[in-house]
Parts: structure tokens; C-alpha cells; sequence
């Protein structure tokens, strides 16, 4: 018994001892978790928020558009009168000079009206020789008093007026199909380049031609050609004429040329809503071709109105698009307009002003009037 007595003690003790480390080793966890949640709360306290001091500056950016090369010039040639192709003077390919003749047209109704044209004026220039010839005998016989009625005088008087009248008209109609008869030669308007050739020797043309639908050549200048481009709206009041852009072709590899801006249209196309604007671009070597395609870097001009600010603070959000800024020691969401965004940076427009601080980094966890306990401004 005393054994089973003691052995009873012994076991009493440790289970005491046992539960008495236990209980310690729960104190000691309980202790722990305030000071994890204490370092916390300091680590959220120490937190430093990243602002800027806002001002205006310049951002200097550009924008890619395809553009197109076409001719400086182009021209459809046709037939005004109706002829017969005579003879034609130039190819497909081939360089003409301002002036210079390219096809020779046929039409002896032409040739026909011309000759009894000129005809009728020389028989009106004699008519009005004879008729001045008489008034002049007429005035000299008058001179010796009864010899002359004034009414025969004033009648030869008249005569002359109208035979004269009918020289100048006569004269008209040589000039008219004399001009006429110089339609039947096709000449190039400028110097160029022969892209297009719709008709061989022989055929009709003219305005009731059979294939008066087509011209008979296609004249392109080539020593000069024009970039043209349409720019979206949004980009456009950044554009002024003489700017230098860059363009790259994309059936040239790795080369890049220059040009200026020539030419603004000065509208938007109502259905692109584009504005289209011309570079003049040299090509004496014809290296560059009409219709090919370009991609072309245009700069856009700072506007001197607009704050620069990161992209980063600017804050997109459902209910409009703001910066957050500092005062009174809280935050104030203050709504804008965003501009251009270019290498990280976006113009604002709006409700700021200069000297304002705003915060580096804009987001809808940084709650508007909240308190703002520790910021640095960079």
C-alpha cells in the first residue's frame, strides 16, 4: 500500500508540473502575436507616400502613320475632237519634256473647216479693202462742195463699218479652227513620266470615241513627288507646317529619308476624321516610285498650357480620370482631361495648378480626404 501510495504522489506531481508548463508555454504565444501585430501597425506608420511638386515642361514626342508617295503631278490625256490616232510618239516608260509631242491625231473635217476659214477671211479682207477704198474717194470727192450727198457719203460710211465688222468675225472663225486643228496634236502638259498608254495607231477617239472613256496617256512628274498622310484629330493640334519628319519605305529596307511639312488641308475628313497633310519629297534619281507606302514619323509640338505629369499619376478610374494631390495634409482627388502620353509622361489638363504636390503614384486605395501621415517629395 505504501508503495501504491507513493507511486500515486509521484504521478499527482508530474501531471501538476506537466500542466503548469504548459500553461507558460500559452502565455508566451499569446504574448508573441500582439508584438507581430504591433511591428505591423508600425511598419503601415513608417510607410513614406512618393509626390512631385507640379509644373509645366515640355514633352517632346512624335507618332507613326502610314503614308502613300504619289506623283506631284498627274494628268490624264484625252482626245477633244474626234480623230484617228495618226501616229503616237512615246511608250509606257517613257521621259517626256514639258511641250513635247506625244501622239499626232487625225481629221480631214478639220483640215477641211480650217481651209474654207481661212478662205472666208481672205475674202472678207478684200470685201473690206474695196469698201474702205471707196469711203476714202468718197471723203476726197466731197472735198469740192455739191459733188457728194451726205447721204451716199454716210452710207459708204457705214459700209466700211460693217465690212470690217465681218473682217473681225471671219478672223475668229480662222483662229477658232486653226486652234482646233492644233488638237489633233497631244502634247505633254509638264515634264514626266509615261505610266499608262491606252491606245495603238489607228483607233477613234475623241469625246464620242469608242473608247473615250479611257485617256489615251497617263503623265505622272516624278523629279517631285508628295507624302501623304492623314493624321487623326487628336494629333492634329500638334502639327505645324515645316516640321522635319522621318519616313522609312517598306519596299526599301533600312534606309530612311526627309522631308518637310508642306501642306495642311486645314479640315478634317468628315469620315475618317483625319487631317490630310503633304510633305514634298526630292526624287531626281526617280529611285522613289508613285503608290508606295510609308511609314512616317511625325514630331508633335509641346503644348505650352499642359502639365507633364508620370503616367503613373494618373488615376483611371470608374467614375472619371484624376491626380491625387496633397492638401492640407489629405488627399484630393482632382479630376482632369489627359493630353498625349509619350516615354511615360502625360499631359493633364484641369483643375490645377502650379506648385501643387502631387502624388508619384495614383491609385483608388489612396482614398479621397483621407489624412496623409508621411509623405516625401521628389
Amino acid at each position: 500500500m505504501k508503495y501504491i501510495f507513493a507511486l500515486s504522489t509521484y504521478l499527482s506531481r508530474t501531471m501538476i508540473l506537466f500542466l503548469i508548463i504548459i500553461t507558460v508555454s500559452c502565455n508566451n504565444e499569446q504574448n508573441q502575436t500582439p508584438n507581430n501585430e504591433k511591428d505591423k501597425v508600425e511598419i503601415v506608420k513608417t510607410a513614406v507616400t512618393e509626390a512631385f511638386i507640379l509644373n509645366k515642361s515640355d514633352l517632346t514626342s512624335s507618332v507613326k502613320i502610314p503614308g502613300e508617295l504619289i506623283a506631284f503631278q498627274q494628268v490624264d490625256l484625252y482626245a477633244k475632237v474626234n480623230s484617228y490616232i495618226k501616229k503616237m510618239q512615246v511608250d509606257v516608260g517613257s521621259e517626256v519634256k514639258a511641250g513635247q509631242l506625244l501622239a499626232e491625231l487625225e481629221a480631214p473635217e478639220i483640215n477641211a473647216q480650217l481651209s474654207a476659214a481661212e478662205s472666208k477671211l481672205k475674202s472678207q479682207e478684200a470685201i473690206c479693202f474695196a469698201s474702205k477704198a471707196t469711203y476714202d474717194r468718197l471723203v476726197e470727192t466731197n472735198k469740192t462742195p455739191g459733188t457728194i450727198s451726205k447721204n451716199d457719203l454716210d452710207q459708204a460710211y457705214a459700209k466700211q463699218k460693217s465690212d470690217l465688222a465681218q473682217l473681225e468675225a471671219a478672223k475668229s472663225n480662222y483662229h477658232e479652227a486653226l486652234t482646233t486643228r492644233e488638237y489633233l496634236q497631244i502634247k505633254a502638259p509638264f515634264s514626266g513620266v509615261i505610266t499608262a498608254r491606252n491606245v495603238s495607231a489607228g483607233a477613234y477617239v475623241g469625246p464620242s470615241g469608242k473608247g473615250s472613256d479611257l485617256p489615251l496617256f497617263t503623265l505622272k512628274e516624278q523629279n517631285r513627288l508628295r507624302l501623304v498622310v492623314s493624321v487623326p484629330e487628336a494629333y492634329t493640334a500638334y502639327i505645324s507646317t515645316n516640321s522635319e519628319v522621318v519616313f522609312s519605305l517598306t519596299s526599301i529596307a533600312g534606309e530612311k529619308y526627309q522631308a518637310k511639312i508642306a501642306r495642311l488641308a486645314g479640315a478634317l475628313d468628315v469620315k475618317l476624321r483625319s487631317q490630310h497633310i503633304e510633305m514634298d519629297v526630292k526624287n531626281e534619281n526617280h529611285k522613289l516610285l508613285p503608290g508606295m507606302v510609308a511609314e512616317v514619323v511625325i514630331p508633335l509640338s509641346s503644348n505650352a498650357n499642359a502639365y507633364i505629369v508620370p503616367a503613373a499619376a494618373v488615376l483611371n478610374s470608374s467614375t472619371g480620370v484624376f491626380v491625387i494631390s496633397i492638401h492640407n495634409n489629405s488627399n484630393l482627388w482632382v479630376p482632369i482631361k489627359t493630353g498625349r502620353t509619350y516615354e511615360g509622361k502625360t499631359e493633364i489638363f484641369g483643375a490645377v495648378k502650379y506648385g501643387d504636390t502631387i502624388i508619384t503614384r495614383a491609385s483608388e486605395e489612396i482614398r479621397n480626404g483621407v489624412a496623409v501621415n508621411n509623405f516625401i517629395i521628389k
